[in-house]
C-alpha cells in the first residue's frame, strides 16, 4: 500500500468554518451572507424577494370597512 499525503493546512484569511465568502446577489445590496438558510437562498434576509418567514407571511392592515358590504 502506498502512504497518504499529509494533509494540507487551512488557508488563511478565510471565516471560521473555511468556507468561501457568499454575497448576496442583490445588487445593490452585496452583503456577506452568515446565515445558512441566507446562504442556500442567495439572498439575505432583508433582500429576499420571495420572503419565507412567517413574520412577513402575516401583514395585517388595520382598516375600516368598506361602507355598503
Amino acid at each position: 500500500m502506498t502512504s497518504r499525503p499529509a494533509r494540507q493546512a487551512p488557508l488563511l484569511g478565510l471565516p471560521e468554518q473555511g468556507r468561501k465568502p457568499m454575497y448576496c446577489r442583490n445588487p445593490a445590496c452585496r452583503r456577506e451572507l452568515t446565515s445558512a438558510a441566507s446562504r442556500l437562498r442567495g439572498y439575505g434576509k432583508d433582500c429576499d424577494p420571495d420572503n419565507r418567514t412567517p413574520a412577513a407571511r402575516e401583514y395585517h392592515l388595520d382598516q375600516d370597512p368598506l361602507p355598503g358590504t
